[in-house]
């Protein structure tokens, strides 16, 4: 369980503990239920990673909404979109292994995640990964019950495939941005969870080239 559902949790136990005694059992039983509420909503599964290379992990729970062909800087992407509903568990991970080359927080609306518009106007938290010969961007993103977005890692930290990174607190929405030729392999109304499910792979060949490309540099440079 994340750390913060025993904050709300006992805390609300408490209440209800409390209310109960000054009034009567019955009036405690709202903060019980909220009590009981909160430790399972920040509840922290453990996952089994993939280790097949080139995969690209999904860095929530949720359902897919979105998946199609973007411009980002001039540039296509493909975007996968993930909504979180209060039913999910809201731990993020790592889409892949590598370094992280920025973190960007958005200070922004708060609008309801389905919606096209919050992937540019929503509050949100934008990382970028390095790792295994590709860049991939993922959104943290706001939604209208989030208000809330926890990120742990900085610039320059490393990170494997499916490692908690963060989350969102309650009802919210994930984006990760891929390679325009990233092999799909999630559509339209799946479930995924964190760490767990493929949601594309990346192709090795582009690392291979960078490493042909760089030894071919030093053998030219050599007398």
């Amino acid at each position: 369980m994340v750390r913060d559902g025993y904050y709300y949790g006992f805390a609300l136990l408490g209440v209800a503990v409390l209310v109960g005694w000054l009034t009567s059992p019955a009036w405690g039983v709202p903060a019980l239920v909220l009590a009981a509420f909160f430790l399972w909503f920040f509840r922290d599964p453990e996952r089994v990673i993939p280790a097949t290379p080139g995969a690209v992990v999904s860095p929530a729970d949720g359902k897919v909404t979105d998946v199609s062909t973007v411009d980002v800087e001039g540039a296509p992407r493909r975007r996968i979109s993930i909504f979180l509903s209060v039913f999910d568990v809201h731990v993020n991970r790592s889409p892949i292994a590598g370094v992280i080359r920025d973190v960007r927080y958005q200070r922004g609306q708060f609008g309801n995640a389905m919606g096209e518009q919050s992937a540019q106007h929503n509050e949100q938290n934008i990382v970028t990964v390095e790792g295994e010969g590709h860049t991939i961007v993922f959104k943290q993103i706001a939604g209208l019950l989030a208000r809330r977005i926890v990120f742990h890692k900085h610039i320059g930290d490393t990170v494997e495939r499916g490692q908690r990174v963060g989350m969102i607190k309650f009802g919210s929405r994930t984006d990760i941005l891929l390679d325009a030729v990233a092999n799909v392999q999630v559509k339209v109304g799946d479930r995924v969870k964190g760490g767990a499910s493929v949601l594309a792979y990346v192709s090795s060949q582009r690392l291979e080239l960078q490493s042909t490309l760089a030894s071919q540099g030093r053998s030219g440079g050599q007398p």
